[in-house]
């Protein structure tokens, strides 16, 4: 290249002249330079003065790299450096690697094709980008004809979308192009590349210019077509991989007046276009206008992608409520600010619960899952479904009566009333009860209105990674509760109080759980307390201030026949405590429960049964000798226990005509002689003038006389002293009564 510094006397203006290079540098040499023995096309050497190298270099190396994307007869450009110390030696360089998919699109009067673009600058790694180019022609309007285009016809826009980073010099890239680049920056994601009229710096177009404004007219239906054809027009493409080119929508405003008016124009074309992917499970796309799409909360995809693993049939996904889902590869994050620009809105609430309800959420997954939507249910409580129409469908599972799975609204479970359903679990502590408690509930007919988290679920509960959080909402609002074995004895005690059939199984459920180690004695000793029982009328007590064994396994009866002191709440336990029966799959042999009665409740016989300050009317009839031993036996083990006697109990036995003596039959004790002394056989001789009513010896026996003591209590008389006030007694009686 020879430069000639003096300006052209025609037009003032210095000029460029090449001339071809013949002697120095040579062809080798410019190759040894080159570093390949293959040369470009066109090699321009530019023999510098040593002060224009450095200003030269700078402009040269700041080529913007994306300038080969418009200038279409250059495929490679570099620029090097050749210093007297090769170490110092620079190149930079850009080209067009491949040009691919070159499609003509008639009905558009449009082009497209793709470039793959790479730069590389000294020996850094050499970087890529390949763009989506689209080039449409549009006839001129006449309103937009300027002085210096009269004679074009057709403006040709071209697109150019970035399919990566794109390759620029410094920290902004431009994104106008006229050919070469301006330095206006649109902030689109895109390039736009026409004839425009460019100032006379180039560094900008003329906004105001008519010609410009005319092609900016043309950019939004430009890009809509080339959207189009990116979204709809890949056929084979899935959806995962046409979301990205909803990227290259101009989201952020540009500095630029102008360039905001076809963004508001491209955001208006997008309203009324199928455009937007919904999701389908299926090969077969489908698109809707974004105002006819929603959004899903990012927990709820999480529930639908795992439901679907399992087998969970989803295509009838955008059927509910007549809204159709946004494509799961677009509702993400990532393109929050695409999905805000296009109007694309989130489903409403009342949506979650016909999807839950008519797609087999809940029956048809793992129980992870259900913990899973549940969970999604809990974190988006008070802030979206609290008062929706997700409380009314059947969410909360249990187990039914005959052992199947079932489910209650939130609604059922969060009534305030007494008598609303509540769901419980198993204290964690007791995770081994939880099978047992939940057959025992079947087995009282859920009388407590408390029914249990099937037994997988609890136990999934207690490996779940967000237990806590979930517990918490189970607790708050579906007033979930957490039962030990005790507690659940305990609640389910007063239910048990007005139904016969329930008081039985109740006891019976405690002897298993007591027997099984579910429950400690102490523990039982304390349910016991409050155990319903049912007397030899069927009827239901909670009442009580002694328990007698029932009638035919005991010995009171044979004394007092029948229960005296029921008004004093002694209550005589029924036959069906004798029978052997099977309860929640626990066998009780004959007799067994009475024996836990008799060790936990006090249910008790003669002599162990303490008596209530009361009398009973047995003792007003003679007793036989086996009767009137038993009552000894009664009076010599309250005695033994030192259980103070009941002033009325001891009063009618002391009082009542019972014993056997000597003369006239049977008298009461207080009437009645025990006399062991050398005197007490003279009297019983009969060698004195009164009758003494001496105890029957040869009626009971020798074995009277060990119930000494006893006897005296009820008032017997043992002493001389006695017998001789007696016998002085009925003297004077007699002598009163002329009768001596």
């Amino acid at each position: 290249i020879r430069f000639d510094e003096k300006p052209c006397p025609h037009c003032s203006l210095g000029y460029i002249v090449p001339e071809w290079v013949e002697a120095k540098p040579t062809l080798v040499d410019i190759k040894k330079i080159y570093g390949k023995e293959s040369l470009p096309t066109t090699t321009i050497v530019l023999p510098l003065k040593p002060d224009k190298v450095k200003p030269v270099k700078q402009q040269l190396s700041s080529v913007h790299p994306e300038v080969l994307l418009f200038l279409t007869k250059i495929r490679h450009l570099s620029v090097r450096e050749v210093n007297e110390n090769p170490e110092q030696n620079t190149v930079t360089a850009v080209s067009i690697s491949s040009e691919i998919n070159f499609v003509t699109r008639k009905n558009m009067n449009a082009e497209s094709y793709t470039l793959h673009l790479s730069a590389e600058e000294n020996s850094d790694a050499e970087k890529e980008c390949s763009y989506y180019m689209w080039k449409q022609k549009f006839p001129v309007r006449s309103e937009n004809v300027v002085e210096r285009r009269t004679d074009v016809e057709e403006w040709v826009v071209t697109l150019a979308f970035p399919n990566q980073e794109r390759l620029h010099i410094g920290k902004s890239s431009t994104g106008v192009y006229a050919f070469l680049p301006t330095e206006m920056v649109t902030n689109f994601p895109f390039i736009i590349q026409a004839d425009f009229v460019l100032a006379s710096s180039r560094e900008t177009i003329l906004l105001d210019n008519k010609w410009n404004q005319g092609i900016l007219e043309c950019v939004p239906s430009a890009f809509m077509d080339a959207l189009r054809t990116l979204v709809i027009g890949s056929d084979e493409a899935p959806v995962s991989s046409l979301v990205r080119m909803f990227k290259f929508l101009p989201i952020e405003s540009s500095p630029f007046e102008k360039f905001n008016y076809v963004r508001d124009k491209i955001k208006a074309k997008l309203v009324d276009e199928n455009i937007v992917p919904i999701e389908t499970y299926t090969k077969q796309k489908h698109f809707y206008k974004p105002g006819e799409v929603n959004r899903l909360l990012p927990g709820f995809w999480k529930v639908l992608t795992k439901a679907r693993d399992e087998g969970v049939y989803l295509l009838n996904l955008s059927s509910h409520d007549g809204r159709k889902i946004l494509n799961s590869s677009f509702d993400k994050s990532e393109y929050d600010q695409v999905l805000n620009f296009l109007g694309v809105k989130s489903v409403s609430v009342d949506w979650y619960a016909k999807c839950i309800q008519s797609s087999n959420l809940v029956d048809g997954v793992s129980e992870d899952l259900y913990l899973q939507l549940l969970l999604f249910v809990a974190k988006n409580w008070s802030s979206r479904f609290k008062g929706t129409n997700i409380k009314r469908i059947p969410l909360i599972k249990y187990v039914a009566s005959d052992g199947t799975l079932a489910s209650f609204s939130l609604d059922e479970c969060a009534q305030p009333h007494p008598f609303s359903k509540r769901v419980v679990l198993t204290d964690s502590s007791e995770s081994n009860a939880c099978s047992w408690l939940i057959n025992w509930n079947k087995e009282f007919s859920f009388a407590a209105n408390q029914f249990f988290m099937p037994e997988s679920i609890q136990n999934a509960i207690l490996c779940f990674a967000h237990k806590q959080t979930l517990m918490e909402w189970l607790a708050n609002e579906v007033y979930v509760t957490n039962l030990s074995v005790y507690t659940f004895a305990n609640v389910f005690c007063s239910s048990a109080k007005n139904n016969n059939k329930l008081a039985i199984a109740y006891a019976h459920f405690l002897y298993h759980s007591l027997l099984k180690g579910y429950l400690s004695k102490r523990e039982v000793d304390s349910l016991c307390n409050s155990l319903p029982l049912v007397d030899n009328y069927g009827c239901v007590t909670q009442r009580r201030k002694g328990v007698l064994l029932p009638a035919n396994v005991s010995k009171w009866a044979d004394l007092i026949v029948s229960n005296p002191w029921r008004n004093e709440n002694y209550v005589e336990l029924g036959n069906v405590y004798l029978n052997a029966s099977s309860y929640a799959g626990q066998f009780t042999a004959s007799e067994m429960l009475i024996n836990f009665l008799t060790t936990h409740v006090g249910a008790s016989d003669i002599p162990y049964i303490s008596p209530p300050n009361a009398g009973f009317s047995a003792v007003n009839t003679p007793l036989t000798k086996d009767n009137a031993f038993l009552l000894l036996d009664w009076i010599r083990n309250l005695k033994y226990k030192g259980v103070h006697l009941p002033e009325r109990f001891l009063k009618c036995i002391k009082d009542g005509s019972w014993l056997k003596v000597t003369i006239n039959g049977y008298r009461p004790p207080s009437k009645s002689f025990l006399i062991r002394s050398p005197l007490g056989k003279i009297l019983q001789s009969g060698s004195v003038l009164v009758d003494i009513p001496l105890i029957d010896e040869s009626f009971y026996g020798d074995r009277i006389n060990k119930y000494e003591e006893e006897l005296k209590t009820i008032g017997v008389m043992s002493s001389c002293e006695d017998a001789c006030n007696f016998i002085g007694r009925e003297l004077m009686s007699r002598a009163s009564s002329f009768t001596l």
